[in-house]
């Protein structure tokens, strides 16, 4: 395989001469925000959304956004190109940058965008679906908005690093993480729904809204299936008829069990096999999907 290109700080490099300073605001205190899409078939999946949010994320931190919308689009589709690359996992940062100092005042520094593009990392392997995931919940709490807005997509992702830390210690795939309150939030970088009686619930406090979480809620109503943002504790995950997780990069997942407590039959159920379906088939077709081969990018 040929070396990897990015984009970094207005050049497409080799992956081995991408450079970023070491007073990177980025790095020192992981001040920034970042997006992951990912491509199927030359497509990029709900690109527009990705960008609208990364562009709240940037707003709610107060970071000058280093270059416009539309030329991030094509900053992106171009990093594609150049690795030529149909199904793809694609990850853009934008730091707040440097300005020579190591101290934590960000005067005078100049944002910095970062975009690469690998061959896309499947996590929704056929064992995965067929088996099931086993969560954990862990001590590490979710940060609630009144800490630091879960909806900012930041660099400073160690609370969930140390959650899945936590989980893979315990023989667990993933944690499940619960808010301050003791409430169900999000299991690490996946939304999560339960389902009860044929009707879908997720959690609505102190999680990222995600992208493909939006997409399963579009789906269930495609489907005729009720699905509602609520409050949930545990005893609603315990109790569930069936356990999914959903995220950009990692799709759609069932769980089987949880906290040693089998889900349901302890399998993955009818609900999940349904939506998880239905999102095959969206993301194989030309719906929200950007091309990236047959248009002039910059």
């Amino acid at each position: 395989m040929s070396e990897p290109i990015l984009y970094v700080n207005g050049a497409f490099v080799p992956e081995s001469e991408a450079r970023i300073s070491v007073l990177d605001h980025g790095l020192l205190y992981g001040d920034g925000v970042f997006e992951t899409a990912c491509a199927w078939n030359g497509r990029i999946f709900k690109l527009d959304a990705h960008i609208e949010r990364g562009f709240r994320s940037m707003a709610a931190i107060a970071l000058e956004p280093p270059v416009d919308r539309a030329a991030l689009k094509l900053l992106v589709i171009e990093t594609v190109r150049r690795n030529k690359l149909r199904d793809a996992y694609i990850k853009w940062m934008v730091t707040r940058g440097c300005n020579g100092k190591p101290l934590m005042d960000p005067a005078d520094c100049v944002p910095g965008l970062i975009i690469l593009a690998q061959p896309y990392i499947n996590r929704a392997t056929e064992d995965r679906i067929k088996r099931g995931l086993r969560l954990k919940t862990v001590a590490v709490r979710r940060p609630s908005g009144e800490v630091l807005d879960p909806q900012i997509k930041s660099l400073n992702y160690l609370n969930l690093v140390l959650a899945k830390l936590e989980a893979k210690a315990a023989g667990a795939d993933e944690a499940l993480l619960l808010d301050t309150r003791g409430r169900l939030c999000e299991v690490t970088g996946c939304n999560l729904f339960a389902v009860h009686g044929g009707r879908l619930m997720t959690p609505k406090h102190d999680i990222l809204f995600g992208i493909t979480r939006a997409t399963v809620i579009e789906l269930a109503s495609d489907a005729g299936l009720a699905a509602e943002e609520r409050d949930m504790e545990l005893y609603q995950a315990y109790t569930a008829d069936e356990l999914f997780i959903c995220s950009t990069a990692g799709g759609l997942l069932p769980v089987a069990e949880l906290d040693g407590r089998p889900i349901g039959p302890g399998k993955p159920g009818p609900v999940f096999q349904q939506l998880y379906d239905a999102y095959q088939a969206l993301i194989a077709s030309d719906r929200h999907g950007t091309e990236v081969y047959d248009r002039v990018t910059a």
